[in-house]
């Protein structure tokens, strides 16, 4: 009988530490904030005010646009190849990228995402820079969006 009781002592001890260390497991990373508003350029696409929504669970993190630039063609889901790329603080780029979007009418607004990069902790990224932001590819038309502020309230920081 003694090895039975050692055995469950055992068992009760192993179900402790495990969930003791599943309370004190480091959780997944946080972005801040988790939305922002920019104002891009869309040359004959025109442009307007997007809400980038951010996400992130360690060194992956996603992206989702929704924007006042309107599609003059009717689009199919996950017909929109986009690519988005902010500027990291300190120098150098992140890009974002994915074909996600849901069905479109005419004149409705573009939706885009999850778009999905890679981010490592610390990093500060604004969509604003010197260079095109965001490209969209529709139907083999390629649509190149300049931001033209900063995002508000701020960069997104990844922790």
């Amino acid at each position: 009988m003694r090895s039975r009781s050692t055995l469950g002592t055992v068992a009760v001890l192993t179900g402790a530490l495990a969930a003791a260390g599943l309370a004190f497991a480091p959780t997944a990373g946080a972005v801040s904030p988790g939305s922002a508003t920019a104002t891009y350029d869309c040359g004959s696409w025109g442009g307007g005010s997007a809400t980038l929504t951010a996400t992130q669970s360690g060194t992956a993190a996603t992206i989702t646009i929704s924007s006042s630039v309107t599609t003059p063609i009717a689009v199919g889901t996950d017909t929109i190849s986009s690519t988005l790329t902010l500027a990291k603080g300190g120098g150098g780029t992140r890009v974002f990228t994915g074909k996600k979007n849901p069905a479109r009418s005419a004149g409705q607004s573009v939706i885009m995402g999850p778009l999905s990069g890679t981010v490592a902790s610390g990093d500060s990224l604004n969509s604003y820079f010197a260079g095109v932001a965001l490209k969209m590819v529709i139907f083999g038309v390629t649509v190149n969006c300049d931001a033209v502020t900063s995002q508000s309230p701020g960069p997104f920081v990844f922790s």
